[in-house]
Parts: structure tokens; C-alpha cells; sequence
């Protein structure tokens, strides 16, 4: 076999990764090479993870379709522990949803992602971890809306990485420095959180931009506008 011909195989594995030999082989026959199929797979690039899609591609593939959502716990001024939960598109990072319960049960779960997807602008997919919370009756409103259900492995956090990134975000940067004094005042603290987070703050991962994109101002005066009570503020031209 000629060095050209073998460099082809090694370029075309390389350029597929979904392809095997047979695949390649059929490319091969159909531009006038004849060569065996068992010598397409003996120079075949060797790769060191499987062919089939891994639960990272599978984010990056489909982040436009995915929702996450997931618990998490904020103890107020009387030591009462209150349960948040967060519903976000993986697409922008955009938050959808915050709820706020000290009895979080699946029928109040299913209710919350109801409200926050609807019945028309619903995600493909929704990810989540297997907390027992996550009910029979949560799992039946979620095919019946026609979401696809996807728990995470056990203690896998990683596998929903981008909903316990922001629960981190949400305590660095709003919960962490507030005083809690119920469920109502939890809630609108979380919302006015989600409005700064979904229209104003910049993200790496955006390009620098909102999840809401923010166009650029460039004429006008610059005025600060503080947010949360001056714990952060956003900056705009008049």
C-alpha cells in the first residue's frame, strides 16, 4: 500500500471520529481505491476515548434543548432552613426560574417546571441529580409535557456542572451576604438576582456578553445603577 493512501485512511479516521473501518472502506472503494477492509483498519488512527458520544458531547451538542434544574439550601435569620430551586437553558445560561419552599415535595417541583417551561416553549431535555424529592409525581409531569427525563450517575455533580456552577454564583454573589428573613423576602432577593444575572452580568463563557445580550452603548452619559441594594451595580449611558 502506498504511503499517499495510508496518510488518506489516517486523515480521514481523524477528520470522523464516528466513522470505523467499514465506513472509511466504502469512501475508499467509491474513489477508485481498492483496498481490503482489514488494511483500512490496521491504519486507522488510534484514539484513546470511544467512538460513541460521551456525556460532555452530548452537553455541547445538544445545550440549546437542555434544562437543568436543582436544589439548594438557604437557612435564615431564625436558623429555618429554606429550599431554593433554580431551573436554567444550558443554550445562554440563562436563567428560567427560582422557586422558593421550606417543604419542597415532588407535586411543588412538578408545579415549578410547569410554570417555568409552560406547555408550548418546553426544553428537549432536562437534567437533574436523583435527589428523592424528584417524585413519581414529578417524573410523570415530565413525560407528560414531553420532556425527555435525564438524572445524573450517583454522586456525579460533574455531570451537572452548569446548574451547581450558577448555585455557586448565587451564594458568592447575592445569598452569602444577605440576611434572610423569610420566604418572601428569599424570593424577591432571588428574582432581583435573576433580572442582574440574565440582562446585565457579563460571562466568560458568552464572549463577555449577557445572557440576554446586551448590546454595546457607546454615546451618552455613564450613570451607576446599584443593584441588590448596592451590592453590585450596573453601568449604563444616557
Amino acid at each position: 500500500m502506498s504511503l499517499e493512501v495510508r496518510r488518506l485512511i489516517r486523515e480521514m479516521s481523524l477528520a470522523n471520529p464516528l466513522w470505523g473501518a467499514p465506513r472509511i472502506h466504502g469512501e475508499l472503494l467509491k474513489l477508485g481505491i481498492e483496498i481490503g477492509q482489514t488494511s483500512v483498519a490496521k491504519y486507522m488512527a488510534r484514539r484513546r476515548a470511544p467512538p460513541s458520544q460521551g456525556w460532555r458531547t452530548f452537553l455541547r451538542n445538544h445545550a440549546d434543548g437542555i434544562a437543568a434544574m436543582d436544589l439548594f439550601v438557604v437557612p435564615t435569620i431564625s436558623f429555618r432552613l429554606l429550599y431554593g430551586l433554580v431551573i436554567m437553558g444550558h443554550g445562554r445560561r440563562q436563567i428560567l426560574w427560582f422557586g422558593v419552599t421550606a417543604h419542597p415535595t415532588a407535586e411543588w417541583i412538578a408545579n415549578q417546571l410547569t410554570e417555568a417551561c409552560g406547555w408550548e416553549q418546553i426544553p428537549s431535555y432536562l437534567i437533574r441529580d436523583r435527589d428523592g424529592a424528584y417524585g413519581e409525581i414529578f417524573i410523570r409531569r415530565v413525560r407528560s409535557i414531553g420532556i425527555r427525563d435525564r438524572p445524573t450517575s450517583p454522586r456525579s455533580p460533574w455531570q451537572n456542572a452548569y446548574a451547581e456552577r450558577l448555585i455557586g454564583s448565587i451564594r458568592r454573589e447575592c445569598i452569602d451576604h444577605i440576611v434572610i428573613f423569610g420566604e418572601r423576602h428569599l424570593r424577591h432577593v432571588l428574582l432581583s438576582y435573576m433580572t442582574y444575572y440574565n440582562d446585565a452580568r457579563t460571562h466568560l463563557s458568552l464572549n463577555k456578553d449577557a445572557p440576554v445580550p446586551r448590546a454595546a452603548d457607546t454615546a451618552g452619559r455613564i450613570i451607576c445603577q446599584p443593584i441588590l441594594g448596592g451590592l453590585h451595580h450596573q453601568y449604563t449611558r444616557i
